[in-house]
């Protein structure tokens, strides 16, 4: 890590990340609309994995995730359904370091990733879009998550890719998945909170549920006279959802509030056929 980074990076040790300041170093840049700092990344890839392990962001964007892979020596696949996110971050992975591990980017979608084998990724990183509040693609590729504008045809397609992100996963391991929330009809959506019930839904475990602030955002500006005219706060913070996959074999009364109630169910039946 150069001396730059080290300067402009500290490790986070709380649930609440404020990133006044996001980071520029390597080729890290904040001109992608809605990428997320390289601190939320670097952080995750330091507490969740380690040097050589395989890393996998679906949803990669301008390379936030890949470009900390490279820098931290971590393998990595990235992919994008847009073709200029793709470039973009062909574009900013060229660079040298000292490390051997290879980070490749590809045109792909979440909801197939047929490409990857089960149980075969170390750690997952991700930022999904958010609905329709920022497209990426203009409404111009049918498969773009962003195209979808309505909020439960979006919880249904993006379901399936976090089940392929759940298929992928080693057990034992981390997805870490960051999203944010919305309004429509001057009230609150809560888009992160729809997201986590089809994680859980689907089998992941919460490990960590941390709160990111926002500073300088786009929509801050648009939003100040309706917010004032119309009694709501504006939406300053968005949530990063840490899971774990858990064991086939794993006693879910340990974790048991942390789970859904299917798979606390399926555990008490496992376990009891077991002891007949």
């Amino acid at each position: 890590m150069s001396n730059q980074t080290l300067l402009k990076f500290r490790a986070e040790r709380t649930t609440v990340w404020d990133f006044p300041v996001r980071g520029d170093w390597a080729t890290h840049k904040g001109d992608y609309r809605g990428n997320f700092a390289p601190q939320i990344a670097r952080n995750i890839l330091l507490n969740y994995s380690g040097e050589g392990e395989l890393i996998l962001d679906p949803m990669c964007g301008s390379g936030t995730t890949l470009i900390e892979a490279r820098l931290l020596n971590r393998r990595a696949i990235g992919y994008d359904v847009n073709e200029n996110a793709v470039e973009i971050t062909r574009a900013r992975l060229d660079f040298p370091v000292e490390h051997s591990a290879a980070q490749t980017i590809q045109r792909g979608d979440v909801r197939n990733l047929s490409a990857l084998a089960d149980d075969s990724i170390d750690l997952i990183l991700t930022h999904p879009p958010y609905a329709n509040i920022v497209k990426y693609s203009d409404n111009k590729n049918p498969d773009d998550l962003s195209s979808i504008s309505g909020i439960h045809e979006f919880l249904d397609e993006l379901e399936k890719g976090i089940r392929e992100l759940y298929r992928v996963l080693k057990p034992d391991r981390y997805c870490a998945l960051l999203i944010g929330d919305t309004r429509k009809g001057a009230h609150y959506v809560p888009l992160s909170h729809f997201v986590l019930d089809r994680c859980l839904k689907v089998g992941f475990a919460l490990k960590e549920e941390i709160i990111k602030t926002q500073h300088n955002t786009t929509y801050a500006q648009r939003w100040s006279a309706p917010a004032r005219v119309h009694r709501f706060y504006l939406i300053m913070h968005e949530h990063l959802y840490v899971f774990r996959k858990p064991r086939a074999d794993e006693d879910f009364s340990r974790i048991r509030h942390s789970v859904v109630r299917e798979k606390r169910a399926a555990y008490k039946t496992r376990r009891a056929s077991r002891n007949t």
